[in-house]
């Protein structure tokens, strides 16, 4: 054989052996994969769009050259899509259920029971109640009829753009009909619809316009004359607040709100910069709407957003839905998708977006995709070749690990309530229970909430929050012995010692403790005479440490 054939030859092996052993690395992380979610093979057909992000997203770790982390364990990934689809961790007898099952479709087999589960419903009620009029209800405002709405939306599954439709047409009193506190909330001091044209591009269709109210946009293709045109669909929507005299006060007090359409036709005058008056009539993204006063502006701006194959309501609620899921979307901010916000992964950003709308605008649908796809059940630990993937401080999501993120106010409230049964310590009563309950949440809202009030945030550590935490009434019960109590109830129940300690592991963090902290608590056990007080900081420091707090 010739040196040329032989180095040929030589090359030809070296190649063969690399594609070979890539094949095999993507074998391992398949099969890692596919043991912990029920999958023998391959995905079938009736899986393609979740086999379509497992291998979007491989390509982009290939492309990118790191690897992705382990397949988060069975422990890891429940706390994670509890938390997640219902909003708060699961209890200790789910834990110890879900941990003990064999079954290798059980993760399949609890994103479908979470999804039909009272706590989904409660949970996207809150996270959309809040997204459209913030975590402390502005005045006029009826925060049980926007609950009301959404409860009714995502308990019967409603189709996404059926939902946005009834909340940009809404009309009425805003308890008979709970859509309309959306365009309350937007109308506080002034009633031009600046403020609902901004909320609405930027909540609904991911665009962030609200400074081309006064300019052309410094970086995108919208002007300060198209903010005006959107802006000019809301002319027509009145608020009107109704008054009553209270017999008992001896004076008028507030009654109710209602969004009511009122007279308007004709063009939006507003000036440039340069002083120059100008005026803009009713047109969404190109599309001329006749401006007089016969059109109904809201309902053809509705009908508008809520048209063609990938409209900006479904792109915006996949973007949203995904960073829910994994704390960053495929832009970042989320709602800002614009020409100069790059996007992670634009194939299969479209690709979801599309199939979205093609499931009929599902909502459940979508979280079944996310939540078995491959990367959301990875773990959260990174590893030395995925270390740099970190959007937290700017770098491009690659989704070699899922990413911690704090647990929202109502997130950690209701999984107190969950770790510790807390609100039935030393009562008795369901409506004894739920005001309390009710109390403390209020209290949590307000200590945890941003500064505007306006979307849930998160736990990040301030001195009141960590006093909320430490030493608040919520807590102080949760610790107790009381008949009622989880931790009452955990000591005089079965098992010894070590058995307990490891049921206090699983009920606050959903694992069991390592040797380190076994051992440790034991010795702590030994040597203090009193092992009721043991069990009490035991369960306290869990229930302050950051593996609690946060999502991961």
């Amino acid at each position: 054989m010739s040196r040329s054939l032989k180095r040929t030859s030589l090359a030809f092996g070296i190649r063969l052996a690399a594609i070979t052993l890539m094949l095999l690395l993507d074998g391992f992380v398949w099969s890692t994969f596919a043991r912990a979610t029920g999958e023998n093979s391959r995905p079938s057909p009736a899986d393609a769009i979740i086999e379509e992000i497992n291998t979007q997203i491989r390509q982009t770790w290939k492309d990118n050259e790191v690897e992705p982390s382990a397949v988060a364990d069975d422990a890891e990934w429940m706390r994670r899509v509890y938390l997640d689809v219902v909003g708060h961790i699961p209890s200790l007898e789910d834990v110890e259920k879900f941990l003990a099952d064999k079954d290798k479709s059980k993760r399949k087999k609890l994103v479908e029971r979470l999804i039909d589960d009272p706590g989904y419903t409660r949970n996207w009620t809150t996270i959309w109640t809040n997204l459209c009029i913030g975590q402390q209800t502005p005045r006029r405002v009826s925060r049980e009829g926007m609950q009301k709405f959404f409860r009714e939306a995502f308990g019967k599954n409603r189709p996404w753009n059926e939902i946005v439709f009834d909340l940009v047409t809404a009309e009425g009193h805003y308890e008979e009909n709970g859509a309309t506190n959306y365009l309350l909330a937007q109308m506080q001091d002034q009633d031009d619809g600046v403020q609902v044209t901004a909320k609405t591009t930027r909540l609904f269709m991911g665009m962030q316009v609200q400074c081309t109210q006064c300019h052309d946009h410094p970086y995108n293709d919208w002007k300060q004359d198209q903010f005006w045109q959107f802006n000019s669909f809301f002319r027509q929507t009145g608020k009107v607040d109704h008054r009553r005299f209270d017999t008992k006060a001896g004076r008028m007090v507030d009654d109710y709100s209602e969004i009511v359409q009122r007279e308007f036709s004709g063009p939006v005058y507003f000036e440039k910069r340069n002083g120059l008056m100008k005026v803009a009539y009713p047109n969404y993204l190109g599309t001329q709407v006749e401006p007089d006063s016969s059109t109904n502006r809201r309902q053809e701006l509705a009908r508008l957003m809520t048209l063609g194959d990938r409209p900006m309501i479904a792109v915006a609620y996949v973007n949203r839905t995904w960073a829910h899921f994994f704390g960053f979307g495929f832009t970042n901010p989320i709602d800002d998708i614009s020409t100069h916000v790059p996007v992670t992964h634009p194939a299969l950003f479209d690709r979801l977006s599309d199939e979205f709308v093609k499931s009929g605008y599902d909502g459940k649908q979508l979280i079944r995709w996310i939540a078995l796809s491959e990367p959301y059940n990875l773990t959260s630990r990174s590893a030395k070749k995925n270390s740099q993937d970190n959007p937290a401080i700017g770098e491009t999501a690659l989704f070699t690990h899922v990413y911690v993120k704090p647990l929202t106010a109502e997130q950690l409230y209701d999984s107190l309530i969950v770790a510790t049964n807390a609100h039935k310590s030393g009562r008795s009563g369901w409506e004894k229970s739920e005001s309390k309950r009710q109390e403390w949440l209020e209290q949590f809202v307000r200590t945890f909430g941003t500064d505007d009030g306006s979307e849930s945030t998160s736990f990040d550590g301030t001195i009141p929050q960590a006093l909320t935490m430490m030493n608040g009434a919520l807590v102080r019960d949760a610790v107790s012995v009381k008949p009622g109590s989880h931790l009452h109830d955990l000591l005089a129940g079965r098992g010894n010692d070590v058995q307990k300690i490891q049921r206090l592991y699983l009920t606050a963090l959903g694992r069991q403790p390592t040797k380190p902290e076994l051992v440790a608590t034991q010795k702590f056990l030994n040597e203090n005479a009193d092992p009721l007080t043991v069990f009490q900081d035991l369960f306290w420091a869990l229930l302050n440490c950051n593996e609690f707090i946060f999502n991961h």
